[in-house]
């Protein structure tokens, strides 16, 4: 594992291995290729990593999952996407909504349940624009194609969780926010006692983002909460790592890079992505 502190990324760049420039740290997964877990020390302790599903590596396909962490002093902001894979490129919709959440969560110092929900509804404008250019392959089946613009057709989706972390500077209160839609594990522990209720019991596999519709099965999930000088643990991660279901105990990096490289099942059987972030 590695501790990475390096130099800045451009504002283009859809996805770097963990960068800091002038105090503010940044890591957005590239989708193409794998991440080593990974921890980075600042305000926060994070612990990021990222890996494709063994039929994605083998046929050179970008992963479905997309995670992003920025970091600018007291305040974290965060995001992890889950393309749906029987929507049309789901890994489109998974990045386009992640680095558009982790923009808008920059921007928002006070994200509210409103005002997530109406930039849902205003992205499906920019990314269907997006969607309608990008072409099935000529090379592709006759038939192929007509199945490809028919899904086209019916827009691209991903499940999504994203948030907001202000550490207080004096005697007040630290402020987390989360939203969030679809099947993403969020597992929050306070003091070491895990407290991730609130998350589980509106973890529901029809809930995600359409690039058509906005938000489908349902509203943004919240949860705020106002903290004081407590241990916190957040940690997130997609399907592709389930088997951290079971565990409550911290778990070492090396352990979660074994999950991560999958070797005992011949690779992962779908994409896994992982945050994990201590104050």
């Amino acid at each position: 594992m590695r501790t990475m502190r390096l130099a800045a990324l451009p504002a283009g760049e859809k996805g770097s291995q963990g960068k800091q420039h002038r105090g503010i740290f940044r890591y957005v997964s590239a989708q193409t290729g794998e991440q080593p877990l990974t921890r980075y020390q600042g305000a926060f302790q994070c612990r990021y990593g990222y890996g494709r599903a063994a039929e994605s590596v083998n046929q050179g396909d970008s992963g479905q999952d997309f995670a992003a962490v920025r970091m600018d002093g007291n305040v974290c902001t965060f995001v992890m996407c889950d393309g749906v894979g029987m929507s049309y490129l789901g890994d489109f919709a998974a990045r386009f909504l992640g680095n558009a959440l982790l923009e808008w969560l920059g921007m928002t110092p006070n994200p509210t349940a409103e005002a997530v929900e109406q930039l849902l509804h205003e992205l499906t404008t920019p990314a269907s624009e997006q969607l309608e250019k990008i072409q099935p392959l000529e090379s592709s089946p006759l038939l192929l194609r007509e199945v490809l613009m028919e899904k086209r057709n019916r827009g691209s989706q991903a499940m999504y969780v994203c948030g907001r972390i202000e550490l207080s500077r004096g005697s007040g209160k630290s402020r987390m926010w989360v939203a969030w839609q679809g099947d993403s594990r969020i597992r929050l522990w306070r003091n070491g006692q895990e407290q991730s209720g609130a998350f589980q019991i509106h973890c529901r596999t029809n809930e995600r983002w359409s690039t058509r519709e906005g938000p489908v099965g349902g509203k943004p999930h919240i949860y705020e909460a106002k903290l004081s000088n407590e241990r916190i643990r957040l940690q997130l991660y997609t399907d592709g790592l389930n088997d951290l279901d079971a565990i409550q105990a911290y778990i070492p990096d090396e352990h979660i890079q074994v999950l991560l490289d999958a070797t005992h099942t011949g690779g992962l059987e779908d994409d896994a992505a992982f945050i994990e972030l201590e104050w």
